[in-house]
C-alpha cells in the first residue's frame, strides 16, 4: 500500500515467460496489495507457475499487448494499477520510486524512464540503432504535440491511476499501447510524469516485439497527434 485508500495491483503481461515468472512474482509482492498475471495464452508453463507463485492469473483475449492491457485494466482489484515486465528487464526496487509521485497526489501517469535510468539494452547493432531512433523520434514528436518533456514513452514499467486509464479509451492491440496511452493521458490534460529507473537486458526467453513492427508507432503517432 502506497497511501492510506491507494492499494496497488502490479500487473506482470506475460506469454512464455515460464523460466522467470515464479521469480518475478516474488521480486514484486513486497510492493503489491495484488499481483495479477495477465497471459496472453502461453504455450509453457506460466500460468501454472505464475499461480504456484501466489499470483491471480487472467487470460486476455489473445490479440496482443494492447488487448493484455486492457484486459489488466478491468480485471484489477486496487486503485493503483503498476505494469511492470515479466523478462526480467526491470529493477523491482524501483517500484517505489515509481509509484510515489502517485501516492503525493503529484500526477495521474508515470513512467520508468530508461533515458534517465540507463539501459543495458542498447548496443551499437543496425536494429538496436534503429529502435533507439525511433523511440527518441516517436518522444521528440509527443513533446512537440503536447508540450511535455518527457524522455521515454515507450518503456512498459509504468503505473497510474486504473480509472484514469480506463477512462482513456484505449484500443491498440499491439506494443503501440505505451505510446497511445501517454498520448491520450496527454490529451486528457493528465499530469504525466517520469522517473529513472534502468533497464536490464531481458534474462531469459525472446523478445515478442518485432522491429519490423515499427509500422505501427508510426500509424498510431499519425492518428492520435492530431
Amino acid at each position: 500500500m502506497i497511501a492510506p485508500g491507494h492499494k496497488v495491483t502490479i500487473v506482470l503481461p506475460t506469454r512464455n515467460e515460464g523460466a522467470g515468472i515464479a521469480r518475478i512474482v516474488e521480486q514484486v509482492r513486497p510492493w503489491a496489495d495484488e499481483v495479477l498475471v495477465v497471459d496472453g495464452h502461453s504455450t509453457d508453463d506460466t500460468r501454472e507457475l505464475a499461480a504456484a507463485a501466489g499470483a491471480r492469473v487472467v487470460l486476455d483475449g489473445g490479440r496482443g499487448k494492447g488487448d493484455g492491457i486492457r484486459t489488466a485494466l478491468r480485471e484489477a482489484s486496487h486503485p493503483v494499477v503498476c505494469f511492470f515486465d515479466a523478462d526480467g528487464s526491470h529493477e523491482p526496487r524501483d517500484i517505489p520510486n515509481v509509484l510515489a509521485p502517485l501516492s503525493l497526489g503529484a500526477a495521474d501517469l508515470v513512467i520508468a524512464s530508461r533515458a534517465t535510468g540507463g539501459s543495458d539494452e542498447f548496443r551499437m547493432d543496425a536494429e538496436h540503432v534503429f529502435r533507439q531512433w525511433g523511440s527518441a523520434f516517436a518522444t521528440w514528436m509527443v513533446n512537440w504535440r503536447w508540450g511535455a518533456s518527457l524522455t521515454d514513452i515507450l518503456n512498459g514499467f509504468r503505473a497510474g491511476f486504473r480509472d484514469k486509464l480506463l477512462a482513456l479509451g484505449m484500443n491498440s492491440t499491439h506494443f503501440d499501447v505505451e505510446t497511445e496511452m501517454v498520448m491520450k493521458a496527454l490529451k486528457k490534460g493528465l499530469r504525466v510524469v517520469e522517473v529513472p529507473s534502468h533497464e536490464y537486458e531481458r534474462a531469459w526467453g525472446r523478445s515478442k516485439l518485432a522491429t519490423s513492427s515499427a509500422w505501427r508507432f508510426l500509424l498510431r503517432l499519425a492518428r492520435d497527434i492530431v
